[in-house]
Parts: structure tokens; sequence; C-alpha cells
């Protein structure tokens, strides 16, 4: 492996990159970024470092605006995705300059991924070690939500996770992601999935709802609020289920005394 690991141009005799693939082994050891689309708004939502007492949180965002209609969030490489969000943004007012209206969702995803592409495939640079997730509302007014990695590969997606623990975290949407679910539900569905792996407090958790109105961060007192809400939600249906079963049993007893 070491004889082919050390320039990113090269393929090693089984058709590997292996410098894009230690770009995404770096993203999987980010922190976890998650995107929920509803049938109104979509959701973001991300694990938060902890960080010193006195510093700034507001210079720690994971989660950023591209343009007024567009926001991302990123797992991996906090350093890199600045550069890289930097480009989106001027790419987003060059287009506006150009063509007097705002760049569309699709079309930042693709110039994001063929940007995350193009440093995979030239000399003296090296791939960006983070993965987005990029998302705002088509000209039809219909939410969006894209997902870019290392490779410069792209897709769009109902809901997704990135960072560590996704495949988990994605196989657990998976089975709970609903359709019809729209505004509250969706961040409800959002912070469920963080709170697979992320201990539950707003020191940990970040959440935006993107609206056709907006982008809204949700602020440490409301994202507590929807943290009980959740887990009161989960115990009733705990509660619910453990109803369920003794009454289950009791009819099989009943049942058995009869005969």
């Amino acid at each position: 492996m070491s004889a082919y690991d050390g320039a990113i141009t090269v393929f090693s005799p089984d058709g590997h990159l292996f410098q894009v693939e230690y770009a995404m082994e770096a993203v999987r050891k980010g922190t976890l970024a998650v995107g929920v689309r509803g049938t109104d708004c979509v959701v973001l939502g991300v694990e938060k470092k902890s960080i010193a007492k006195l510093q700034d949180p507001r210079t720690m965002r994971k989660i950023q605006m591209i343009d007024d209609n567009i926001c991302v969030a990123f797992a991996g490489l906090t350093a890199d995705a600045r550069i890289l969000i930097n480009k989106a943004r001027l790419e987003a007012q060059s287009h506006r300059l150009t063509l007097e209206d705002s760049a569309s969702v699709e079309y930042i995803t693709r110039y994001v991924g063929g940007v995350q592409q193009k440093y995979t495939q030239s000399g003296g640079v090296r791939p960006f070690g983070l993965s987005t997730l990029i998302c705002g509302f088509s000209p039809e007014g219909a939410p969006q939500l894209f997902h870019t990695d290392p490779s410069g590969t792209y897709s769009e997606w109902k809901a997704n996770a990135t960072g560590r623990n996704s495949k988990a975290v994605r196989e657990w949407l998976e089975k709970h992601f609903a359709e019809t679910t729209g505004g509250e539900e969706t961040a409800k569905l959002c912070l469920r999935a963080l709170l697979e792996l992320v201990e539950p407090s707003s020191k940990n958790i970040e959440i935006a709802v993107v609206t056709p109105g907006g982008t809204t961060t949700l602020t440490n007192e409301n994202v507590d609020a929807l943290i009980k809400k959740v887990e009161e939600e989960k115990q009733a249906a705990e509660q619910e289920k453990k109803d369920k079963a003794r009454q289950r049993a009791e009819d099989a007893l009943a049942a058995a005394g009869g005969n």
C-alpha cells in the first residue's frame, strides 16, 4: 500500500486511490451530521464538540449558509470546510451577478462536488477531508437535500447522515423515515437520529430548520425543549409497549385457565 499512497494521482493495481480513501476516513472520524427532508422544510442537525470555557462558540459553527436559500452542514476537517464553503459562496455570488438570479441547490452541489473531484486528480494538492450535506429549495419550491463526499460524488437524499457512526444512523433513518413528515415532526426525527449517538443536551447538539422563508437555527432553550419532548414521547411509547405485552400475557393466562 505504501508504494501507492504517496500521490493522489496514482492508482494502485487493484484500482484504489488511497489518499481519497484516507480523506473518507477523516470524515468517518468527524462529528456526526444528519439531514432530513420534510414536505415543507429541511432540517440539519450536527453534533457539537465541547469547547473551552473561554472560547466564543460562534466561531465553531458546523452549520453555515452558502447563499440566502442554501444551507450546508459538514463532517470532517473544519479548516478544509472553511475553504470549500468560501469557494461555494463565491460561486453563488458570481452566479447571482452574472445571471441576476440565485443559484439552485443542485447547481451549488454540483460545483462543490466538482471542486472536491478536482482535488483528487491534480498534482501538488490533497483531497478535501470533509463530506457535506447541502440543502435548500428547488426553483419549483420543493425541498432538496444533497450529499457530497471527498471523491467528488454527489447525490440527492430524503434523509442522510455523515461523520462518525453514520452508517448506523443511516440504517436507523431507513427504518423510521416517513415521507409525509413536515415542520416540527421533521425536527424531531432529525433529533431522534442524533440522540442515537449523542448525549441529550443543547451543549452537544445544534439544529437548523430550512424553510422557503429562510433558515432558523434553534436556540439552546428550544433544543432542550425539543429534546425533552422527544424523550417524553419515547418513554410513553415504551410504556405502551410494556402495557400491551402485559395485556397479551394476561390474556394468554386467562385462555389457558379457561381450558
